[in-house]
């Protein structure tokens, strides 16, 4: 776990970009409930989120928000009422902390879970634009590629983060956290 002086310090902006390096889509401060070698784990029940050309708008369920250190992915899973938890796969390159907020860069591509098991793979025509547009360079693609194939395989083998377990373990360390301090009788 990260040292931090005080309890607001573990509230953290993410930020995510553009291979041209522009703004693409920032949240507002989420918890920071773990940190390890491989990711921060930030937890949210609702975030507002500023697209680049300014519109705003909220998710709407509590969440867990995975920006892992060295693989070139980002995991949002978001609880479902009553179904179970969605898992929405970011292809995107290893997660920086900078300046106090967490950014990466989006390659597009994006791999979802749903609670049913049933998995697709997102915005392939896009990413497909953007190797024209952006340039993205051989050994960029093989690696955007290499992740998409690791994103499936952990899914097919259930590992972290595709374990439901282990994101209600992070999202229960938010709630520890956070309970409400019981008042002094005098």
């Amino acid at each position: 776990m990260v040292d931090l002086p005080t309890r607001v310090k573990r509230w953290v902006k993410v930020q995510a970009f553009k291979h041209d390096g522009f703004l693409h889509r920032q949240w507002s401060p989420a918890y920071l409930a773990e940190e390890t070698e491989d990711y921060w784990a930030l937890v949210s029940k609702a975030s507002l989120v500023t697209e680049s050309d300014g519109r705003k708008w909220m998710t709407k369920e509590r969440a867990v928000f995975l920006l892992f250190k060295k693989r070139w992915m980002n995991v949002i899973a978001m609880f479902k009422e009553n179904r179970g938890i969605c898992y929405y796969v970011n292809i995107a390159s290893p997660t920086l902390l900078d300046g106090g907020m967490l950014k990466y860069i989006d390659y597009d591509i994006d791999v979802k879970l749903y609670p049913d098991g049933v998995e697709r793979t997102l915005d392939e025509n896009e990413y497909e634009r953007h190797v024209q547009t952006y340039g993205y360079p051989a050994d960029l693609s093989q690696a955007i590629e290499r992740s998409t194939q690791e994103v499936k395989d952990m899914i097919a083998h259930g590992e972290f983060p595709f374990k439901q377990s282990e994101i209600e373990r992070i999202y229960n360390i938010f709630l520890d956290d956070n309970k409400p301090v019981p008042a002094k009788k005098w």
